[in-house]
């Protein structure tokens, strides 16, 4: 979908959407869009009772004066609310019905958003968004001889609407065309990476194996200047992580650790780098405590915190972002074979501590916990944030609506929160302390892989990494619940949300660029 931001006022073709204050008003340019219509829209809005709540859309067809005769409303809400979510989910709505509709073109036209401090340039920018992340649809693997088969078999075409080609913002003037393009220009990057995102954790397992995963990191970072490093088996079996490498023993695809840095600051500031450590197994099976077959297809997505960091080094770089991120990717597949490890192993870690498996499908934590004393033990970042879905226990708890929250240090733990707030990305802090520690505790090593009950299964397995962490001020992000199977909203309708981006990019912002 093209996005474009014009100075005309009125649209020369497609169909139309204006924008409905709160209280019910139409701003000037909706006015002038009304009269062209000789009334039909407010005659409309009466009709219908429309009263311009948030994101909620009306549809007008038959419009006198516009081509396509198909006029959408869509309500700002309550003035003191207004803020870019709640314009993201305008877009969002608009991009919706133009689907159903199956519009080739719509134009937005822009009024002044009320209490809305960025004005229409900077409100044009976020709607932008919000239908951009709307109109993404995971097709790669759709053909044509699939759909005539479909079509002749059940009479009729089964694929869902695709977004409109183009997207035009009628913003009445040159001066916030431009103010829109360049508002719009940050958010297309993010809109971008969090789409990279989710077409990374919509891949299938048998194209998007470790080495591939790898090499696609390569070919997208290091043109926008990401360093990048691929660490194979034999290097990290001299390195000593042998928890990751136990992970992948089952699988015939090698496991691979991915060095992804950013350095955006200047030379002559020497300041501590952030890490982000993602959990990368491109598909679990469970291992030899093998996982039932029911949704079993799914665990193509547990590697969707290691695309969250791919997406978010990604962004970075094209957004030149003043900081310095290291991020870390440790990606296996967790497969049944004869060797595959099994349940009562003992295996040394990385940090030399050894780690009883007692179930093979507690597997992702074993990689993070090597990735992590890596990170630590490499780069001695500032902060470690790392990012899984490590357990099911967590949808148990939050749902799908929030991710699970773990931290050592309140001051992350309260930007992180605060960042997702912001972003839309939601977190909630859950309790970590040495009643749950306790329970990791193994007769016969240091520490055992699950907490041995039906109990805190998530707490337990954030107990689990910190004892990986140091003295580092640390996050985990359980995302289980949030990255993958995802409800549609008004800005998606992906079974992979991309769920991570959006919040470290603005916890990174706010905490480290100021």
């Amino acid at each position: 979908m093209k996005i474009s931001f014009s100075k005309d006022s009125l649209p020369k073709s497609g169909a139309v959407a204006l924008l409905v204050n709160g209280d019910g008003t139409l701003g000037k340019l909706a006015t002038q869009a009304d009269k062209k219509a000789d009334g039909a829209t407010r005659r409309a809005m009466k009709s219908a009772n429309f009263t311009g709540a948030g994101a909620s859309i009306l549809e007008v067809p038959g419009c006198k004066g516009f081509r396509d005769g198909l006029v959408f409303l869509a309500g700002l809400g309550d003035n003191k609310k207004l803020d870019p979510l709640s314009l993201e989910r305008i877009g969002g709505r608009l991009m919706e019905r133009a689907e159903k509709n199956n519009l080739a073109e719509l134009c937005v036209v822009m009024d002044e958003a009320k209490s809305f401090a960025g004005g229409a340039g900077e409100a044009a920018a976020q709607i932008a968004l919000g239908a951009q992340l709307r109109a993404y649809r995971f097709r790669k693997y759709k053909t044509a001889a699939g759909k005539k088969y479909r079509k002749k078999r059940n009479g009729r075409d089964i694929e869902p609407p695709k977004a409109p080609a183009q997207l035009t913002f009628c913003l009445g003037s040159e001066e916030k065309a431009k103010v829109a393009r360049r508002a719009w220009q940050p958010l297309q990057h993010l809109g971008e990476s969090v789409d990279m995102v989710r077409d990374l954790v919509n891949e299938p397992a048998n194209i998007l194996f470790p080495k591939a995963f790898a090499q696609i990191a390569r070919k997208e970072l290091t043109p926008l200047g990401v360093k990048v490093e691929i660490l194979g088996e034999s290097r990290m079996q001299a390195l000593g992580m042998n928890a990751l490498l136990q992970v992948g023993r089952g699988s015939s695809q090698e496991s691979q650790l991915v060095v992804m840095q950013w350095n955006g600051l200047p030379k002559n500031k020497k300041r501590k780098p952030v890490a982000i450590v993602g959990k990368g197994v491109c598909f679990d099976s469970g291992g030899i405590s093998l996982k039932p077959p029911p949704n079993m297809g799914d665990m193509k997505a547990d590697m969707a915190g290691a695309a969250c960091v791919v997406g978010l080094m990604r962004l970075l770089a094209s957004r030149k972002a003043p900081v310095n991120v290291v991020g870390i990717i440790g990606l296996v597949e967790n497969m049944v074979s004869g060797e595959a490890q099994r349940p009562g192993d003992i295996v040394t870690s990385m940090s030399g501590q050894t780690i009883e498996v007692l179930n093979t499908d507690a597997e992702g934590r074993l990689v993070l916990s090597d990735a992590i004393y890596y990170a630590r033990e490499r780069f001695t970042p500032d902060t470690i944030i790392d990012l899984a879905t490590l357990t099911g226990a967590i949808l148990i708890c939050l749902g799908r609506d929030r991710a699970g929250l773990f931290s050592n240090d309140d001051s992350l733990a309260g930007a992180l929160y605060q960042a997702g707030e912001n972003e839309g990305e939601l977190l909630w802090r859950l309790p970590m302390g040495d009643c749950y520690d306790k329970m990791m505790d193994s007769p016969v090593a240091d520490v055992k892989n699950i907490g041995g009950g039906r109990y805190a299964g998530s707490i337990t397995a954030a107990q689990f990494l910190g004892r990986f962490v140091g003295d580092t001020s640390w996050a985990h992000l359980d995302i289980a619940g949030t990255a993958m199977d995802s409800p549609i909203t008004a800005t998606n309708a992906s079974w992979a949300s991309g769920f991570g981006v959006r919040l470290l990019n603005r916890y990174l912002a706010d905490r480290f660029e100021k």
